[in-house]
């Protein structure tokens, strides 16, 4: 390998740093506001948690105050920089918590070990969206559940769509990876799930306004 090579893999690792740290900033400082829109759609879903429950995504924390204390909470975050705000909300609640640094698509989870499976604003970020599901239905048990609540794509051939679509570039950059004219529920529909139920309904923020809602089961 040369020295530029060198030199333009070490620009391109500072960059997607900086990017990350970004990113899990604007998570914990920006977040507020949406929190607040969902939080009784939340409280609905996240009704009647117990055992493993292994979130993808966790991000800064927002849904650990919804969590029991007697749960065995396992978080999936690739973002490093996520981790202290998650230490730090856990610590607040008294939340045990195990945070593994690897992606959705390669869950470090056995076979059939898992009663529960969260995820928010995440399925838009993966980068394999169909193997992510595969492996949510891998680590769930028998009769497990995934709780979902994503931002998705507007009805094609709207306006919102083609504005959707034409700020996806740097929207994925500023966002991690984020497509906000993904149609995750698509996906769900054919991931092989026994049992799929969800809505489809409108948070008050501009170009990911459509969200679904819902629960998975295996």
């Amino acid at each position: 390998m040369t020295e530029k090579q060198t030199s333009g893999q070490s620009a391109n690792h500072i960059c997607s740093n900086c990017s990350k740290r970004l990113f899990a900033w604007m998570m914990a400082k920006g977040s507020a506001e949406y929190e607040k829109a969902v939080s009784d759609r939340k409280s609905s879903l996240f009704a009647n948690l117990h055992g493993n429950i292994l979130e993808i995504g966790p991000g800064t924390g927002p849904n650990l105050s919804y969590y029991p204390q007697d749960i065995n909470w396992i978080g999936v975050e690739p973002n490093p920089f996520m981790h202290s705000y998650l230490r730090e909300a856990a610590e607040q609640l008294g939340l045990n918590i195990d945070i593994r640094t690897v992606t959705a698509e390669s869950i470090d989870a056995s076979d059939n070990s898992i009663d529960t499976v969260v995820s928010t604003l995440v399925l838009c970020s993966v980068p394999n969206l169909a193997a992510t599901l595969r492996e949510i239905l891998r680590v769930l048990k028998p009769g497990g559940r995934f709780l979902f609540m994503e931002h998705v794509a507007a009805p094609s051939g709207t306006f919102l769509r083609r504005v959707q679509s034409t700020v996806r570039p740097i929207w994925q950059f500023l966002g991690d990876g984020c497509h906000p004219d993904r149609e995750t529920w698509v996906a769900l529909e054919q991931a092989g799930f026994s049992k799929l139920n969800y809505e489809h309904f409108e948070a008050p923020f501009p170009i990911v306004s459509p969200h679904i809602m819902g629960v998975a089961t295996k």
